[in-house]
């Protein structure tokens, strides 16, 4: 009868116990929430830690990789503006060497009865020095033999040989050398001689047959130039310097040392007059 009593009270006592875990459990749960939180926050600390710390270890590796390989293409672009450049200093040396020898050439005054014909020297034997040089024109090139050879400086000498494709050219510190000659100002004729050098200094020839009332000095130097006479050379071109006159072996006469142009140790280029009228070129040898 008891038990009977019981089992009737079952569904009340389960009806109870279910509305007050309804009415606990939530009150629990909002106790325990924020512990349950922090635990939880405290047991993933680490892990995040760590991940952080490789995330930057690995941002760190690839900017560092990143800034290498930009280093490395910063040094080849170097390399290539440095190269660059270069080969434009190469350039303009070139350039420049080029200007200054068609500014030689265009300082040479116009000749309406010849033309300019610019030849490279390509041959200069060293015991031959002062007497003869190849240049690489001939008669490709129009020259003939007798033809007058200049440079910027005045008179460089006298082509005495053609080939097809060169020529052999005199010089005029060359012994064989002569030709006339006058002083700047003065139209009286006088003789230009060639005469043997020694070394590689400043080259000199000899004048002769100069007026006795002329008078020449270190501080006055006399200008000597070419003249008409011959038909070789125009009149006006540069052939040295006088510093002293004496008399000469016949006492008419003076004679003394003519100055040439020390660039004529050097010559890279001459250019040679070719006549637009030819007309009898003999030797200058008045």
């Amino acid at each position: 009868m008891a038990k009977f009593r019981l089992d009737k009270f079952k569904p009340i006592v389960a009806l109870g116990v279910f509305l007050v875990a309804w009415w606990i459990v939530p009150t629990l749960s909002k106790s325990f929430l924020p512990f349950v939180r922090v635990s939880f926050t405290e047991f993933q600390a680490p892990a995040w830690i760590v991940s952080s710390y490789l995330d930057n270890l690995e941002n760190f590796w690839a900017r560092r990789s990143h800034s290498k390989i930009e280093l490395i293409e910063a040094g080849q672009e170097l390399a290539r503006q440095k190269a660059f450049y270069q080969l434009l200093d190469q350039r303009n040396k070139i350039l420049e060497t080029e200007v200054m020898r068609l500014e030689s050439i265009l300082d040479m005054p116009s000749r309406r009865e010849f033309r300019y014909e610019v030849a490279r020297v390509v041959r200069r034997d060293l015991s031959a020095w002062w007497q003869q040089l190849v240049i690489r024109k001939g008669e490709d090139y129009g020259i003939t033999a007798g033809a007058a050879v200049i440079f910027a400086g005045g008179v460089v000498g006298r082509v005495v040989e053609v080939n097809a494709f060169t020529s052999r050219v005199e010089l005029i510190s060359s012994p064989n050398f002569r030709m006339a000659a006058s002083f700047e100002g003065d139209i009286r004729p006088v003789v230009y001689q060639g005469v043997p050098q020694s070394g590689f200094g400043r080259p000199t020839g000899e004048v002769r047959d100069a007026p006795q009332d002329l008078v020449a000095n270190t501080q006055d130097p006399l200008r000597l130039v070419s003249t008409r006479l011959g038909g070789t050379f125009p009149p006006g071109l540069m052939i040295g310097s006088v510093s002293w006159l004496e008399p000469g072996s016949t006492g008419i006469f003076q004679a003394g040392t003519v100055q040439l142009d020390k660039r004529l140790l050097s010559l890279q280029e001459v250019s040679v007059l070719i006549p637009l009228n030819p007309l009898n070129y003999d030797r200058d040898v008045p």
